[in-house]
Formats: structure tokens, C-alpha cells, sequence
């Protein structure tokens, strides 16, 4: 695999120095005029192929870049109502200017055939009808089938192995970056085409100035005024089971709204559709996804790697509204509503049994050791939010405001085999009852503003940011953590209340001279932090405070003024971004309990840099690199005893511990290749990063209660990442293929009961995905991945290696345009240490289309075998330590559903 990724670098790379040349200048017409959108193409001569091409701007400028081995080309231009040229040229870099002799075109019969991928300019356009098959509805479903494009459950976008950072339709950005419920609910049957927007800058005022290195994603529907959406009502059994899904949408030219409403208890996470999945530009303010601050949490049981469908015993309802208006005259503002709020109960269950092999340094005569975890969540989410944006070649402004709540309740019940304690050779069974409170509230708003002022362009932008959470944990009996010391409680409670305060202000002033744009920037950060917390201990209902030792009460502040420099060029083939900041933290840490204090102050230089580079009309190359300093956050040090959850009590302070002082840097590259003139697309990346560390988490454990605490101990880790992924349309048999493989080399170090040690980890990957709609009467996917890992622990010289693959193959059967067959098979399968574990899932489905309403009636028998339990087995080379989990999942179950447009 190495030696194999190791060529595909090579070869990719020296396309690089390969010799290029270009050809550019100007095309009139016979007038004179300069003409546009002239095509101009590079053929080697008696090959029907395409080395590169070129589209002349209004100006009549035309640039191509090609690469040949060849002495002579043919450069070709057409244009329409113009004679084609045809001219043999030398390879080699020369200007040459045309012009072209009028040629009226006549019509005497059309016949459109509609290409399945252009480009024009940063531009790719997709032909949706050209990739679906007869039993795709949604957008998503024909997304997945697109070259070069991935889409997740959440409907989350990934184009080049890179998440969007904008998702539009007709384009009008409605969802502000929670766009999966549109990707997972519009009808496909809306859809005329999808535009990806590379280099995509989503601030009009900068696009000439300031470059991007994501891409955007445009839906354009058929009509410019749309209603449509999808619904979708459903019962089963095995329990009884039920699935509702209520998606209209309305598409117009200068209001958009969607409304949802999702709910189930079939296994599917709806709710995680109105996540944050792309977030714009730095230049259109802050925005972040809202979660809560964890410090305690009770025990979970795992969760398998497998679609979620398999697994998730779920009972969950949520609504979600999002509206777009123009509120003025002037179209070019545009005011945004969106409000969301989710209720859900979830059950997991397991078995976990841990096996350590003698001289393990955790537990030196080895043992095996058994614990079930039978869990209980319910989670109550609101989230609401005002956005007032104006975003046109003149100016930019945009006011996001935004608010969070949380009420989460989770409960456990836990069975635990536990070591013996020291000095006995008898392992100890515990069982507790466990629950954690935990509500959260956080408001946001983020401003930004660009203001042209003569040739300047001048940006304010300011952040503000107020958070509470309140968790109560609480574990039943006491007896449960009596290596604690707890043993004479009935119940042992921790509690923890944090605030935290977030001000960011910055200006800056954009600078122009031809292609570069220089900005200077001034800015303040301000964070005010505070904890408090707690362990009593309750007996006969009455509580008991166990001393200073088991509280906390803890200030982390942080003042940071800044000053950068971004330099930005944007030329048509090379982009550059790069920002040169000096930061100055002023960092203070206070235990006002124990009266213990210290502080950074450090000014350091933390510059990011990216570039990319189009040559040879098909390849880009992209290049990145930064340097960052990590000095801790809030929650990082506290003095007293925490327990961050009922086997794991934490000190993060000691006499000996000073601020920590992290240092990472990063560099990589990655190489592109995009021809829609033949469909295909590949990318490599090479990525290494290492990371610099002053402190390390030490670990005292018997196996099973573990406590943690901070050492003074420099370690640097280490991690070298090479991937390469390749995807091929064809058109002629409506296949699609791609293939991806990646190599992982990476090291850590770590400290468990006082022995200090380095473990390095040798990962490898290859996957490929497969599509088929060749014949009308069957459609194929097919997805296979495989990994192998090789865990080192060079303390003690032990090698663990582990494995595992999985695939899934759906196929679909169309014997008449109203009925569709069905069959999905799942397989996963894990090894490790001699432990073999395959999972093994089967479901059939039936579909009646009433083709003219377009309503599908569908039936369903999910998990045909009936398995109850999904099986792994994980490896701890520094523990000496083999892992095997049994998760229980959803049994064989029916489904009877009802799937249909709103227009």
C-alpha cells in the first residue's frame, strides 16, 4: 500500500515540473470587435482528444495553458455565426491573435442533447437527469451518484473530499448552512441542474480580490417560482413503529421558505439535519454550531459503526422553519428567520469485556473484566435566529443573531466486574444507577460590515457570546466508587455551574493595487470564564460537603489584542492567500479556593498560508501551511478533584504544573484534476502536521477507575496522511466509479501508572463506490471500504494489529414503470488478536409508484436475519489491553410507508 501510494505521488507530482506551455492573445471579428465566448481548444493532430481549452473574455482575450509531448498542435476556435479556424502551432509558448471571418449558421433541424457536465469559468454544471435512476427522489439521492461530490446522512456536501461552504438555490442562500433538510427532502423531479462554484468567495464586494479555497454548491430548480417539497407518513412493527416527514418548500425570486416537520421512532437522526454544515466566508461575521460545556457525564454504552437505521432506538420529533424575504425595494437586502426545536429519547445498551494480557502496565497479572451499560437520553433543544444581510458589489453587511437552549436529562444503569483493590485477589461486582441534569442557555450575535471608501474597502466586525451550563450528575449507591473513597455514601452528587463571556471586536482595510489586495487588521479578543463545583455525599437524604479538596472554584480569563497583515492575489490561473498575524495573549489562571495563580504572556506569530494553481486547462494544485499556539482554554486546569464521570475522577493542577504551551504546524498539498469533457476527476493530498508539548495527561488505573492528572514533561506528536482518490463517469453504460485509498502514519505519548512511553499507529485504507443504471429495468450501488491498523507500543515492544471491512450493496429491480424490487445488504467485520467478528444485515423492500399523483407506496422488512447484537473488537497497544463490545441494536422489524410531493 505504501509503496503503491508512494508512485501515485511521484507521477502526480511530476506533472508539475512537466514542461507547459501557453498560448494566448486576441480574437476579433472580421470588423474588428473583439469577440467572446469563442471556444479555443489544443489537439494533438490526427487524435480525437482534447489537451486543453480556453473561453475568450469580453475583451476577446483568450489563455491556454497545455502540456504535450508533441512538436506541432492544432489550435481550433469557434464561435458561433463565425467560420471555424483551424492553425498548426509549435509547442512552445507564444501569443497569437485571430480574426474570424463571418459565417451565418443555417437551422434546418435542432436536435438538443443535453451534455451531462460543462464548465465555464470556476463553474462545473450538472445534469441531474443524466445521473439518476428510477428510484432516486430526493436531491441527495442523485448528489451521491455525481462524480467528485459526497453527501452524508445529515446531508452535509463534500466536493473534492472538502465540505462546501455555501449551498444555494436559484441562488439565494435561505438555510445559512443548515441546508441538510432541503438536500434530504427536495423533489428531485424541481431540479434542472447543479452548479459547483469553485474558488467560491460568497462576498460579492471581495470576489475579485480576496481568493477562497472552498467550493459552493447552486441548486437551480426549473422554475424560477417553485412550491414544492416532500412528505412522507409511515407505520410498522417489531415494536410498533411509526415515521411522519411534512418538507414544503417554496422557491420564489424574492421569498423562500421552508417548512419541517420530522418524527419517528424508526432509527433515523432527522434532528441533525438543521446542523451547521457550512460556514461562509471569515468575512461575513462568526458563526459556530451550539453545544454544550461537558464536565461530568454518566456512563454510555457504545455506539456500533453502522448506518444508524440499525442501531438507533429512537423516538424523536422535530420542527424546523426557515423563511427569506426581500423586506425593501432595494432586492439586495435581505432579512432571514429561522427557528428549530427538537424533542428526543434515545436507549443503548451493551456488554463490554475487557481482557488484559499479563504484564499489562495496568494490570500486571492480566484479567478479564465484564460491565453492561444500559443508558436512557432525553433531550429537549431549542434554537432561534434573525439574520439581516446585504451582500452586493457596493457594500456587505450582516447581522447574525442567535439563540440556543438546552434541557437534557441522561440516565444509566450499570453493571461493572471490577478489579480487585490492592492487597486482594477477589474481583469486586458494583451496580449503580446513575442520572445527569444538564441545561444550557447561550445568546450570539456576530456583525460584520465592509464599507467602500474611495479605493479602500473598510471592514468592522464584532462577536459577542454569553453561555451558562448547569450539570448535576448523580450516582447511586456510593458503595459503587468506593476506591474513591465515597463507600459510606447512599449517593455521591457532582455538581458544576460555568459562565462563560466572548468579545471579539476587529477593523481592517482592504488595499488594492491590480491583482493584490493588501489588508491590514486590528482586533481584540476578550473571554471571562468561571467555574464552580462540587462533590457531597448523601446519606439518609442528607447531604454532606467532603471537603475543600472536592471543590472548585476557578477564573480563566483571556485578553488577546492582535495585529495581521492578509495578502491576497487572484490572477485567472494562481490564487494566493496569505495572513501574517502577531497574536499577544494574556492568559491568567486563578483557583480563588486555594488561593493558586499563575499567567501567560507571549506574543507569537501564527501565519496561514494557502495557494492553488490552475494549469493545463484540467489540474490544479493546491498548497497550505500554518503555524498556531494552543495555551489552554477554559476547563483545561482546575485544583480540586472533578469526577468527570462515576470511574474517572480528575486534578488538573499541581505544584509542579505551568501553563501549558502547545505548538502545531501543518503543511500539505493537493493535486486536482477535473475534465468534465470526459468525466473524470481525481485529487491527491499529502498532509503532515506535528504538535509540541510542554505538558502530558498522566493516567493512574487499575483497569478500570482511572484518575487523571498534569506533568511537566515535553513530547512532540507526529502525523503523515496520504490519500488519493479517483472517479470516472461513463456516460455510455451510466456508470459511475471511484476508487480512494489513504496511508496514516502517526505517534503519540502517554503516561499510565507512572510509566511514560511513546505508541505509534500505521493506518491504512481503500475503498471504492459503484454505480449502475445502465439497463432500464435494474439499478446497482455498491460501496466497499477496508482498513488495516498496526498499534506499536515501543515501551514494552508489543505489536497489536487490527482489521476490518465493510460493505453494501443495494440493488433495485424495475419490472413495469409502477413496481420496484429491492435488496440491501450490509456487512461489516472487524479483527483483532485472533478475534473475528462479522456483522451480517439483510432487508428487502417493495415499491407501487402511482406514476401520474408521483406517489410511492412502499413496504419494508428491515434486519431479515434478526440480529440482536453487533459485535467489535478494538486493541490498546499500551495497555496490553483487547477490547470486545456487544451493542445491542434494533431487531428484525416492518415498514409500511406512504412518500409523495407537495406539487
Amino acid at each position: 500500500m505504501k509503496k503503491l501510494l508512494s508512485f501515485i505521488f511521484v507521477l502526480a507530482f511530476s506533472l508539475i515540473v512537466f514542461a507547459q506551455k501557453t498560448v494566448s492573445g486576441i480574437i476579433n471579428d472580421a470588423d474588428g470587435k473583439p469577440l467572446a465566448s469563442a471556444s479555443v481548444t489544443i489537439e494533438e493532430p490526427g487524435k480525437n482528444a482534447i489537451l486543453a481549452y480556453g473561453i475568450s473574455n469580453a475583451k476577446g482575450e483568450y489563455k491556454v495553458t497545455f502540456t504535450s509531448a508533441e512538436s506541432n498542435l492544432d489550435l481550433k476556435i469557434k464561435a458561433f455565426n463565425q467560420k471555424p479556424v483551424t492553425k498548426s502551432i509549435k509547442n512552445d509558448d507564444q501569443k497569437m491573435n485571430f480574426s474570424m471571418d463571418s459565417q451565418a449558421t443555417e437551422i434546418q433541424e435542432v436536435r438538443l442533447k443535453t451534455k451531462l457536465i460543462t464548465k465555464r469559468g470556476d463553474t462545473i454544471s450538472y445534469d441531474l437527469k443524466s445521473f439518476e435512476n428510477k428510484n432516486d427522489r430526493t436531491l441527495a439521492d442523485v448528489l451521491k451518484k455525481i462524480p467528485g461530490i459526497e453527501v452524508g446522512k445529515d446531508g452535509a456536501v463534500k466536493y473534492q473530499g472538502e465540505p462546501i461552504n455555501k449551498f444555494y438555490v436559484n441562488g439565494k442562500d435561505l438555510m445559512e448552512g443548515g441546508y441538510g433538510t432541503i438536500n434530504n427532502s427536495l423533489p428531485k423531479d424541481a431540479v434542472s441542474k447543479v452548479e459547483v462554484m469553485e474558488n467560491h468567495q460568497p462576498v460579492s464586494i471581495l470576489r475579485d480580490k480576496v481568493p477562497s479555497d472552498q467550493a459552493a454548491l447552486n441548486i437551480k430548480l426549473k422554475k424560477s417560482v417553485t412550491m414544492t417539497g416532500r412528505g412522507e407518513v409511515g407505520a410498522g412493527f417489531s415494536p410498533l413503529l411509526w415515521n411522519v416527514k411534512l418538507t414544503p418548500m417554496f422557491f420564489g425570486q424574492k421569498n423562500q421558505w421552508v417548512i419541517n416537520y420530522k418524527a419517528n421512532n424508526n432509527g433515523e437522526s432527522v434532528e441533525n439535519e438543521g446542523n451547521l454544515l457550512g460556514f461562509g466566508s471569515r468575512w461575513e461575521g462568526r458563526r459556530s454550531q451550539a453545544g454544550q460545556k461537558s464536565w461530568t457525564n454518566i456512563e454510555t454504552a457504545g455506539v456500533p459503526n453502522i448506518p444508524e437505521k440499525r442501531y438507533l432506538l429512537n423516538n424523536v420529533h422535530y420542527f424546523s422553519a426557515n423563511l427569506l424575504t426581500s423586506p425593501f425595494k432595494n432586492k439586495e437586502w435581505e432579512l432571514k428567520a429561522n427557528a428549530s426545536y427538537t424533542n428526543n429519547s434515545i436507549t443503548r445498551e451493551d456488554i463490554q469485556t475487557r481482557v488484559y494480557q499479563a504484564g499489562s502496565p495496568t494490570i500486571e497479572s492480566g484479567g478479564t473484566f465484564i460491565s453492561s451499560t444500559n443508558n436512557k437520553f432525553f433531550d429537549n433543544v431549542a434554537k432561534g435566529e434573525l439574520i439581516f444581510t446585504k451582500n452586493a458589489k457596493k457594500g456587505f453587511f450582516k447581522n447574525v443573531t442567535t439563540w440556543n437552549s438546552f434541557w437534557n436529562t441522561y440516565r444509566g444503569d450499570v453493571d461493572n466486574n471490577l478489579p480487585p483493590l490492592e492487597g486482594s485477589t477477589t474481583s469486586i461486582r458494583n451496580m449503580a444507577n446513575e442520572s445527569l441534569e444538564s441545561p444550557t442557555g447561550t445568546f450570539q450575535n456576530s456583525l460584520s460590515t465592509i464599507i467602500p471608501w474611495k479605493e479602500k474597502l473598510v471592514n468592522f466586525m464584532s462577536y459577542i457570546k454569553y453561555q451558562k451550563d448547569r450539570q448535576t450528575m448523580t450516582v447511586s449507591p456510593g458503595s459503587y466508587m468506593s476506591r474513591f473513597g465515597f463507600q459510606d455514601f447512599d449517593t455521591v452528587t457532582q455538581y458544576a455551574n460555568s459562565e462563560t463571556m466572548e468579545v471579539n471586536h476587529s477593523a481592517s482595510v482592504g488595499l488594492s493595487y491590480k491583482k493584490w489586495t493588501f489588508t491590514p487588521e486590528v482586533g481584540l479578543n476578550l473571554s471571562f470564564n468561571n467555574l464552580k463545583s462540587a462533590i457531597t455525599g448523601s446519606i439518609n437524604n442528607s447531604s454532606y460537603y467532603l471537603g475543600t479538596d472536592k471543590q472548585n472554584n476557578v477564573d480563566w480569563n483571556e485578553v488577546r489584542p492582535y495585529t495581521q497583515v492578509g495578502v491576497n492575489f487572484k490572477s485567472q490561473n494562481f490564487n494566493l492567500n496569505l495572513t501574517l498575524p502577531m497574536n499577544f495573549y494574556g492568559i491568567t489562571y486563578k483557583d480563588n479556593i486555594r488561593q493558586d495563580y499563575l499567567d501567560k504572556s507571549k506574543t507569537v506569530f501564527e501565519p496561514n498560508l494557502f495557494a492553488s494553481l490552475d494549469f493545463a486547462s484540467f489540474f490544479k494544485i493546491w498548497a497550505f501551511a500554518n503555524q498556531s499556539y494552543d495555551f489552554g482554554n477554559f476547563g483545561f486546569l482546575y485544583g480540586g478533584n472533578m469526577l468527570t464521570s462515576p470511574t474517572n475522577i480528575q486534578v488538573r493542577y499541581s505544584d509542579n504544573v505551568e501553563m501549558p504551551e502547545y505548538l502545531s504546524r501543518m503543511a500539505g498539498t493537493r493535486l486536482e484534476y477535473r475534465n468534465p469533457l470526459n468525466n473524470l476527476f481525481f485529487n491527491v493530498r499529502y498532509n503532515y502536521s506535528t504538535n509540541k508539548r510542554n505538558l502530558i495527561e498522566s493516567y493512574a488505573t487499575d483497569g478500570f477507575i482511572s484518575r487523571l492528572a498534569l506533568e511537566a514533561q515535553e513530547n512532540t506528536n507526529r502525523s503523515q496522511t496520504e490519500s488519493v482518490e479517483v472517479g470516472k463517469y461513463f456516460p455510455k453504460f451510466k456508470t459511475n466509479l471511484s476508487v480512494n485509498a489513504s496511508n496514516t502514519d502517526s505517534n503519540s505519548f502517554s503516561k499510565f501508572n507512572n510509566i511514560f512511553g511513546e505508541s505509534t499507529n500505521s493506518r491504512q485504507s481503500l475503498g471504492a463506490k459503484f454505480n449502475n443504471a445502465y439497463f432500464s429495468w435494474i439499478s446497482v450501488d455498491y460501496n466497499i471500504s477496508m482498513n488495516w491498523n498496526k498499534n506499536t507500543n515501543k515501551v514494552f515492544d508489543t505489536v497489536l494489529n487490527s482489521s476490518g471491512w465493510n460493505h453494501n450493496l443495494s440493488t433495485y429491480i424495475y419490472p413495469s414503470e409502477n413496481h420496484t424490487f429491492g435488496f440491501n445488504w450490509d456487512d461489516l467485520s472487524t479483527s483483532a488478536s485472533g478475534e473475528n467478528f462479522r456483522n451480517s444485515f439483510f432487508d428487502i423492500s417493495y415499491q407501487y409508484t402511482w406514476v401520474k399523483r408521483k406517489i410511492d407506496f412502499e413496504f419494508k422488512w428491515l434486519n431479515i436475519a434478526n440480529r440482536k447484537v453487533y459485535e467489535t473488537v478494538s486493541v490498546d497497544a499500551f495497555q496490553q489491553l483487547v477490547t470486545t463490545n456487544q451493542m445491542y441494536i434494533r431487531p428484525s422489524q416492518f415498514m409500511f410507508t406512504v412518500k409523495f410531493n407537495f406539487k
